[in-house]
């Protein structure tokens, strides 16, 4: 069965000038305020879209990594993503994503770690969302 998750955004003012909120509304957890300023110049205690697709990028690739490495009969012991996305505002566009993942898992040679962190990649469904901006990945094993 399908769930859907929502989130809400509100602005006041114009771009540059004005600021907002962003919402977690099917969890109710948290609100955030947003700022162009915080997309171009500094987060100054402010996030920005770029920041909440990092988030979303990043708990998906860890929970993707962790299903393949099951699969694989090599679950893990432990996974750390970071996800780093790159908004350029000249264009204005994301430019890029860059994962960089560190795992420990018992029983692995380096390359097949790499080999399915790469799958794990191509099959995030964030990292599918994302189709059209370029993900690299970096992954050590620890």
């Amino acid at each position: 069965m399908a769930l859907t998750s929502r989130a809400s955004a509100s602005w006041t003012g114009n771009l540059t000038g004005g600021s907002g909120t962003a919402s977690l509304d099917s969890s109710k957890l948290a609100t955030f305020d947003i700022s162009w300023k915080a997309r171009t110049e500094e987060h100054g205690g402010t996030t920005n879209p770029e920041e909440l697709i990092g988030l979303a990028h990043a708990s998906c690739y860890s929970m993707a990594f962790s299903n393949v490495l099951d699969k694989n009969g090599t679950p893990p012991t432990r996974i750390d993503t970071v996800a780093e996305v790159t908004f350029d505002p000249t264009v204005p566009a994301i430019s890029g994503v860059h994962l960089t993942v560190q795992a420990q898992v018992e029983g692995l040679e380096d390359e097949d770690f790499q080999r399915l962190a790469e799958a794990a990649k191509e099959g995030c469904p964030v990292s599918k969302a994302l189709t059209g901006t370029e993900i690299t990945l970096s992954a050590s094993l620890v």
